[in-house]
């Protein structure tokens, strides 16, 4: 009995011990993936000069006293494009986009928010707190002199696809929005994400990390639904964009986001392309975004 004993202390031992372990480093991970330390951010390598366009620099502060940046490319046809960039990524993420829209006449302000590129702030909350960023960049633009404040509209990459159907939901004062690649929930793509930063299993690190990321954040993550504010924008029009290759967020995205629109939509699905990179595909890119910011902020 006393042998039975020592055996079954021993694997309890080793099941607290691999269980406190597993504890330690789903929290380490997802620390990593709701923090944004300025020390290793991705910062612009480019700036609009490099392609030959127009720009301001755009420093703005919120309310949490956070410094945020974007440039402004002026606009020659009185409408605007808010373009926001991806998770971890920065602005010169979306220049080949910004330098499409200005072909057309577009003024584009390719903004950033709190624990991105150069702004201040490290914590990531996937929108619940970024999106309040996004609301100081609408006022921003209505501001401006060259700009028509009935003709704003929005184009986000991943991330920022989701951001922009979340601030149309909220702000009324944009007309159109453009996706590529928009997740359509947290909770839809936490397996697939996992999968792809870490190289883990979607079981059993995905809910642990989900945890442990809502604890960090003191956010309920799970509200990050961009299925449920996509149905607030209509009739306001949707233009979706989704790859068959994308390994950073679930597949199935651009369809469930495209179900749940109420329309007008468009929904533009590729199964050669991944994760954000239809503008990879320019001539075509440039067309169908053009056109359909044309269609929508006609005057």
């Amino acid at each position: 009995m006393k042998i039975r004993r020592k055996i079954a202390l021993g694997f309890a031992v080793i099941a607290v011990l691999a269980l406190t372990g597993l504890a330690l480093y789903t929290r380490a991970v997802a620390h990593w993936f709701v923090t944004n330390p300025v020390s290793t951010r991705k910062v612009p390598l480019q700036t609009p000069a490099d392609f030959q366009l127009p720009f301001e620099d755009v420093v703005i502060t919120n309310k949490d006293g956070l410094r945020l940046v974007a440039w402004y490319i002026p606009s020659e046809n009185g409408a605007a494009i808010i373009i926001q960039h991806g998770y971890k990524e920065c602005r010169d993420e979306m220049l080949a986009a910004a330098t499409a829209l200005h072909r057309h006449g577009y003024g584009v302000l390719l903004c950033s928010v709190r624990a991105h590129d150069l702004c201040d702030g490290e914590q990531i909350t996937f929108g619940i707190r970024e999106v309040e960023d996004m609301k100081l960049w609408v006022d921003y633009l209505t501001t401006r002199s060259d700009l028509d404040p009935d003709r704003i509209a929005a184009l986000g990459n991943s991330m920022g696809g989701s951001l922009v159907i979340q601030l149309a939901a909220l702000d009324s004062r944009i007309k159109a929005v453009a996706a590529d690649s928009a997740f359509s929930s947290l909770d839809d793509t936490v397996a697939t994400s996992v999968t792809h930063f870490t190289g883990l299993s979607a079981f059993p690190f995905a809910p642990l990390i989900r945890f442990w990321a809502r604890v960090e954040t003191g956010c309920d993550l799970s509200q990050v639904n961009a299925k449920i504010w996509i149905k607030q924008i209509s009739p306001r029009p949707v233009f979706l964009m989704q790859g068959g290759a994308d390994d950073k967020i679930s597949r199935a995205s651009g369809e469930l986001l495209n179900a749940a629109a109420n329309g007008p939509k468009e929904f533009w699905f590729d199964p050669s392309i991944g994760h954000a990179n239809f503008s990879t595909n320019m001539p075509a890119y440039e067309q169908r975004l053009t056109a359909f910011f044309d269609r929508t902020l006609r005057k």
